[in-house]
């Protein structure tokens, strides 16, 4: 086991186990470098620290940047995420999060109201419960948990596909910063930038292999290596973007606890003869 996640949620954001808690359930599997990386929010990493200290484990500062990047060719614009990993000053990326956090507020808010119309109820209120009623910290995970729970879906991957995923009467787009600038925020705060689960955006494997062209481009560090779960073809489409741009890999389960029960702490995927890990270039 190689011991290190550097992609991890808390129920600061959108997973279900406090910060102390899961670094206690990464220490009992041996894990040794963990990196909570709450969506668009570094406010659990004090509460992390304190008990990775305590089991002499190596917490890394973290956080999952909702970006988006575009085609020139078409104008498309496409949401995309970047971790921000092991910030040395933090004090420009913490400045954008404060930004992020407001979007994501105002986000959430119009979503609710969007399903109004579609359900019959203002769940706003049932929404924001969920998250110590602070706005900044809802995601369309909770807004999903919340319309399982009032019985207008079945389950919550039904909440997305019947209402808040693209293309659905109440989906709201994130309007983050673009892909160059996040990855130049990162570099002003001492971190490194990492293109988290290319595969899981839904392109095609043309706007995969440009997205990491792309963010190659724009000084990026690091790519997360798909999961096991992907076809061989997928993985090694990907292996061949990073060699051919010179990139490091990164490795991450995504775990988000019991809302994604399947995706297991510490499960992450192989990494091949010759890739550079990112967690080799840590201070």
């Amino acid at each position: 086991m190689l011991g290190v996640d550097l992609h991890t949620h808390s129920n600061i954001s959108d997973g279900t186990l406090s910060p102390e808690q899961l670094v206690q359930a990464a220490h009992e599997i041996g894990i040794h470098t963990l990196a909570l990386t709450d969506h668009d929010t570094m406010d659990g990493l004090n509460l992390a620290e304190k008990v990775a200290q305590e089991f002499g484990m190596r917490l890394i500062s973290g956080v999952e940047i909702s970006s988006q990047w575009s085609r020139p060719a078409t104008k498309k614009s496409y949401g995309v995420h970047v971790v921000a990993l092991n910030m040395q000053n933090p004090a420009p990326l913490l400045e954008l999060l404060e930004q992020q956090k407001h979007i994501r507020a105002v986000r959430a808010k119009q979503i609710c109201d969007l399903l109004i119309p579609l359900i019959g109820e203002d769940i706003y209120t049932d929404v924001i419960a969920k998250v110590d009623n602070v706005p900044d910290r809802v995601t369309r995970t909770h807004i999903a948990k919340t319309l399982v729970e009032k019985g207008y879906v079945s389950r919550a991957q039904q909440a997305f596909d019947k209402y808040i995923k693209e293309g659905k009467k109440a989906y709201v787009k994130f309007d983050g910063l673009g892909l160059e600038e996040t990855i130049q925020v990162i570099h002003a705060s001492g971190g490194f930038a990492v293109l988290a689960h290319p595969t899981r955006y839904d392109l095609s494997a043309t706007n995969i292999r440009y997205l990491i062209e792309i963010f190659a481009k724009f000084g990026g560090d690091a790519v997360e290596l798909p999961p096991a779960v992907d076809p061989l073809g997928t993985r090694q489409m990907v292996d061949r973007m990073i060699a051919e741009f010179g990139l490091k890999v990164s490795v991450g389960s995504d775990y988000h606890g019991s809302n994604m029960p399947w995706i297991k702490l510490g499960n992450i995927p192989r990494v091949n003869d010759g890739q550079r890990g990112i967690w080799e270039s840590f201070v």
